[in-house]
């Protein structure tokens, strides 16, 4: 950790089980709802294969869902369906917006902005899209970003495709978006990359890039203890 930076702490938790990223997401929510004080958290990490899908009513993204060859997770994220796997970045900042302005467009573009610079630091030339959140290679999407807020507090976030296979977003439809289509670093690269290595790159970039989110508002004080 940058020692510059002493109100983030990033976490590389490598391949984790779906079901345990998300109640660990939950768990530092929860303490940063409790004590204001809490660090913001970046966790980075990778999946075993899954379908999400976020709070709409709109479920047409899923195809009907039950020709799905992993399991799905309806999730508290903005958004249609998408699929998580290994060779795939997964960032969930859980970060107290009220230090960031109360912006959540300001925070997104922050997220957008970062991905478009990591990959230029590999040779890659990303962009952001009008009206598509989310970050483009022309017309192919390489990373998906879908985030859930909460008391100013988030939790979700981006998913990089940074190598592997790409086919199971053949089975849905791909953030809403019809037709598109999904491509990797490695794909747009043509050569090979790890996981760990481009999460350890994007950590040190959101170590240096965080005081370009933050306000300068007074620190947020812990709330008073209640006696019962």
């Amino acid at each position: 950790m940058n020692a510059a930076v002493v109100d983030l702490h990033v976490r590389w938790l490598g391949r984790t089980n779906f079901a345990k990223g998300l109640a660990l997401q939950e768990e530092i929510v929860a303490k940063k709802r409790e004590d204001p004080s809490h660090l913001d958290e970046l966790l980075l990490l990778e999946h075993e294969p899954v379908y999400t899908i976020g709070r709409t009513p709109d479920q047409s993204s899923l195809l009907g869902a039950a020709h799905l060859p992993h399991p799905l997770f309806a999730i508290n994220r903005g958004g249609h369906a998408t699929y998580h796997g290994p060779g795939q970045l997964m960032g969930y900042p859980i970060f107290d917006l009220r230090r960031c302005g109360q912006d959540l467009h300001k925070y997104l573009r922050w997220l957008e902005r970062l991905l478009i610079e990591l990959l230029a630091g590999y040779g890659i030339t990303a962009s952001r899209r009008k009206s598509l959140t989310g970050v483009w290679i022309g017309n192919r999407k390489i990373a998906s970003i879908g985030v859930g807020v909460r008391h100013w507090v988030t939790m979700h976030g981006f998913a990089l495709n940074v190598c592997g296979d790409l086919s199971p977003f053949d089975q849905i439809v791909p953030c809403g978006i019809n037709n598109v289509t999904m491509t990797s670093m490695e794909k747009a690269a043509g050569q090979a990359f790890s996981v760990a290595d481009v999460a350890a790159s994007f950590e040190k970039l959101a170590l240096d890039r965080i005081s370009h989110l933050r306000t300068a508002a007074e620190p947020i004080s812990a709330p008073q203890m209640q006696r019962t």
